[in-house]
């Protein structure tokens, strides 16, 4: 449990670092919505311009709900994790085997996505804010304060608002690092150039996580999208995913369905770097104190 502890704390350490990144990731997916012209020519000079317009802070916006996401998500995702595999493990210790351990993983991601789906509505609107006139913004003072609002405004049913597709991403991001890592550890080994080490580790980390952006991306843009819609005329914006999708492409071209990939990837690469050197350190320690 310690572990754990020291892992959430890692986490939430790790989010006010990278909430600048998820700010700039979440504007550049909602920049140009609706076939306008994008606000942002790249993730740089999306950056550059929330620094001149909303000044420093501006970059924190919504740290509280990013915060709140990362314990709602870390913890039940740990906690499913945990409990799925102690009940995965043989009697005589024998861990679960590789797509075992890939299903348990994408459960507890999915059920800690929905945990975290509040988090995640407040987080979206939050960042998102600062892009439109004074007058239009919706002004969440923390993320309590979102909750509170949204519940109130909106209904509580609100508050889960994309569910679907923030599910549909952590599963997708589940399985393309775990597939996608042991695929790349595999193709190094074979090249003749990479002994099996910390640095062999960390190529593969980081070809997983160019692959894991590039395969979540796409339903992380609908997530977003869906997130932060209004109703226009008493009608949502989009009807589903799938409209989002069609719109997107239809308006704004195949590709921008990657917008925002550099922020996105700059997230999701050192996560993807710490997640399996600290497994594979696990792994090693499990076989020499535990098989030996």
């Amino acid at each position: 449990l310690t572990g754990h502890h020291g892992l959430l704390s890692s986490r939430m350490g790790a989010t006010v670092f990278v909430q600048p990144l998820d700010l700039v990731k979440n504007r550049m997916q909602l920049s140009g919505q609706g076939g306008k012209v994008r606000e942002y020519k790249t993730s740089f000079h999306a950056l550059a311009s929330i620094l001149k317009n909303e000044g420093l802070g501006g970059i924190y916006t919504g740290l509280s709900a990013g915060l709140l996401r990362q314990a709602t998500y870390t913890t039940t995702r740990l906690g499913i994790y945990t409990v799925l595999f102690e009940k995965m493990t043989g009697q005589d210790g024998t861990p679960p085997n590789f797509l075992m351990k890939a299903v348990i993983g994408m459960t507890a991601g999915a059920i800690g996505a929905f945990v975290g789906t509040p988090a995640e509505v407040a987080l979206i609107r939050m960042t998102a804010d600062g892009r439109l006139p004074t007058d239009q913004r919706r002004g969440y003072s923390n993320v309590f304060n979102a909750l509170v609002r949204i519940t109130k405004e909106e209904g509580v049913t609100t508050l889960w608002r994309g569910c679907i597709p923030t599910m549909a991403r952590a599963v997708v991001v589940n399985a393309a690092q775990l597939a996608s890592y042991s695929q790349s550890k595999q193709a190094l080994i074979e090249t003749g150039y990479f002994v099996d080490g910390i640095f062999l580790h960390f190529c593969a980390s980081m070809i997983s996580g160019l692959v894991t952006t590039a395969a979540s991306m796409p339903v992380d843009i609908v997530k977003t999208r869906i997130q932060n819609m209004r109703m226009i005329d008493g009608k949502p914006e989009f009807r589903n995913g799938l409209d989002v999708l069609a719109k997107v492409i239809r308006n704004e071209g195949f590709f921008s369905l990657w917008k925002g990939f550099t922020p996105y990837y700059a997230r999701l690469g050192p996560h993807t770097v710490l997640t399996f050197i600290f497994l594979e350190q696990m792994n090693k320690a499990y076989k020499l104190y535990f098989l030996n």
